[in-house]
């Protein structure tokens, strides 16, 4: 059974991933829009990547007794400078979900619930994982600076990324 003080905590966790799914979304339909194909895929596929550790959020507190909610979002920003720049916010976002599930682990351990602390490690990985491609994928982007060619081939190439990193990373 968690504790209210955990289930409090995961839940505001399952608004973030929400949260994030909502984010990569919005940056999704920004870079369709500017005919950014490959771009837009990436974070389709990343955008349903944290839904999916949302659902598992829910899964987890429903059969550890307690009750997920479901709250209301805020809405992701929309409009971004330059893909550059999306990308960068993109690495900040996930330091910020990276923060989250660290104090999450901190509350675990505070109230003694070890089978939680268990469960988190996952995300905890992942979210190692997710700051190294994000960081990896801005090492590129600074390589092409402003070269449209190197744009184009980037655009071509993240799909690459996309799933190579899939490959490594075991779905929940």
């Amino acid at each position: 059974m968690l504790s209210e003080k955990l289930e409090k905590a995961l839940n505001d966790q399952v608004r973030i991933e929400a949260e994030s799914s909502q984010v990569y979304l919005s940056m999704a339909s920004w870079a369709e829009g500017k005919g950014l194909e490959g771009i837009a895929q990436f974070m389709y596929n990343q955008s349903d990547e944290e839904r999916l550790h949302m659902l598992k959020l829910v899964k987890y507190i429903n059969e550890r007794g307690g009750h997920a909610n479901v709250s209301a979002l805020n809405a992701p920003k929309t409009d971004f400078v330059s893909f550059q720049k999306m990308f960068h916010e993109l690495l900040e976002h996930e330091i910020f979900v990276s923060d989250s599930i660290n104090e999450l682990v901190h509350v675990t351990l505070q109230e003694k619930d070890y089978a939680t602390h268990n469960f988190l490690q996952w995300y905890v990985a992942e979210q190692i994982e997710e700051e190294a491609l994000a960081r990896n994928i801005l090492d590129k982007i600074n390589l092409i600076g402003n070269d449209k060619g190197g744009l184009y081939l980037f655009d071509r190439d993240i799909q690459q990324i996309t799933a190579n990193s899939a490959a490594i990373t075991p779905k929940p």
